[in-house]
């Protein structure tokens, strides 16, 4: 690995990477014969499509979204807590979806979880501000 690349600029780029092959798998869903007849109906494997549903679905979204903004801006130690939470809560997301998963979604979620560890392995060697900084007395 280059080790003149920068670990913010690395986390960045890896949830990226994570983004762009969760909306690959979801486009790729497209594809499927009988996917948009299902998709009009407002019922997608056997869930109803609600407002609400939308909703959190954007959330959910939206955390990998924005860890590619705060892992470059955001200091080393809260910056391995962000990095170290939105991966848990994006991988539990990902486990909800196994259970009507196909054998692409889960090639997809295998790719996505193993750039979410190496995540955790990069925020975790992150220095901490209790390391760095002496404590006032």
């Amino acid at each position: 690995m280059n080790k003149q690349i920068k670990p913010q600029t690395l986390l960045s780029t890896l949830w990226i990477f994570v983004l762009l092959n969760m909306v690959f798998r979801d486009l790729h869903q497209f594809g499927n014969k009988g996917f948009l007849e299902e998709m009009l109906t407002g019922v997608v494997n056997g869930v109803e499509i609600t407002d609400e549903l939308m909703l959190i679905g954007g959330i959910l979204a939206e955390i990998p979204i924005l860890m590619v903004l705060l892992s470059r801006i955001l200091k080393d130690n809260a910056n391995k807590w962000a990095n170290l939470i939105a991966g848990v809560i994006t991988i539990a997301v990902f486990a909800t979806a196994i259970p009507s998963a196909d054998i692409d979604d889960i090639f997809h979620m295998t790719i996505e979880v193993a750039a979410i560890l190496w995540i955790f392995n990069i925020a975790w060697k992150l220095p901490s501000l209790s390391r760095n900084t002496n404590p006032i007395s």
